[in-house]
């Protein structure tokens, strides 16, 4: 008797976006398809804010071209995120969508028990069952140390953030990770922000990233570097590089990047969506800019 065939098992993933970040976000996950040994086993988790109809179907490109399933959250619509989220502060080039990674026991499915988070300024070069399968050694998250750790936690000064951080606090990068969801339901997110709220420190908080460092203090596992190679340079491409992660200014996308990787990362966004995602920033720039002469809003 011939023996059936396994069922493939799902290796979910998870991205957060708005409207104005759409193209980053198909080419992270055409750089996982692309790489993946088993493609047809994706299941991206986007949960994005106000995306138009133009955009989704862009993204809906991916399930067409590699078989991987795309499930959509609409975030305008989720109640939970918009009465925990909306308030928090947010840099002027950010977006709280980026807080949405707090909450995703609350907006994925339940049968979804580990999940990969990936920023939208990452590009993947190797197989990312690998990093979805890795051991977690019984910790609720995964992630990389941030190389920018001092300046993270104890801000302006090396004093800012005094009574936060410790110094000797480990601190890990918050743009790559491997997500235990009973762990992270465990957690109790919602009551560690109102703690936050409280204690009068959310103001002085780096974002996301100090509040995941602070709910995981000392209860997560540290991953190899190459899984999360911040503002990567041309020497990575010699070191087996997995994961790349555009942090600095010099952004891939840019017409005349001098990011390492630049010309692949434009060929996995494809040369269509990477002309046309420059216009749109251009529109959006030069609209801006109208706005501001003429007083506008």
């Amino acid at each position: 008797m011939t023996p059936m065939p396994e069922t493939p098992r799902p290796i979910h993933i998870a991205l957060t976006f708005d409207d104005n970040f759409w193209a980053p976000a198909f080419a992270v996950m055409r750089s996982v398809c692309i790489t993946s040994r088993e493609p047809k086993s994706l299941v991206f988790h986007l949960c994005h804010d106000r995306l138009s109809v133009e955009h989704r179907r862009d993204l809906d490109a991916i399930a067409t071209e590699f078989g991987a399933q795309l499930e959509h959250y609409p975030l305008e619509s989720h109640g939970q995120f918009n009465a925990l989220c909306r308030g928090l502060p947010v840099h002027p080039r950010l977006h709280t969508v980026m807080y949405a990674r707090l909450l995703l026991d609350h907006i994925v499915p339940a049968e979804v028990q580990r999940i990969v988070y990936l920023d939208c300024d990452t590009m993947v070069l190797e197989p990312i069952e690998d990093l979805f399968d890795t051991e977690l050694h019984g910790m609720p998250v995964a992630a990389v140390p941030d190389p920018m750790r001092l300046l993270h936690m104890l801000g302006r000064d090396m004093r800012d953030k005094a009574g936060i951080f410790a110094s000797t606090d480990r601190y890990f990068n918050s743009g790559v990770m491997l997500i235990d969801r009973a762990g992270l339901a465990r957690a109790d997110v919602p009551a560690r922000l109102s703690e936050f709220r409280a204690r009068g420190i959310i103001e002085k908080l780096y974002y996301d990233q100090d509040m995941l460092n602070l709910i995981f203090r000392e209860r997560w596992h540290a991953l190899d570097w190459r899984y999360n190679v911040m503002d990567p340079r041309h020497a990575h491409q010699t070191m087996g590089v997995k994961i790349l992660h555009f942090t600095g200014h010099n952004r891939p996308w840019n017409l005349f990047s001098t990011a390492a990787f630049a010309r692949l990362y434009r060929h996995v966004m494809t040369n269509e969506l990477y002309y046309r995602y420059m216009r749109h920033r251009w529109k959006r720039f030069w609209l801006k800019q109208a706005r501001r002469l003429t007083g506008r809003k």
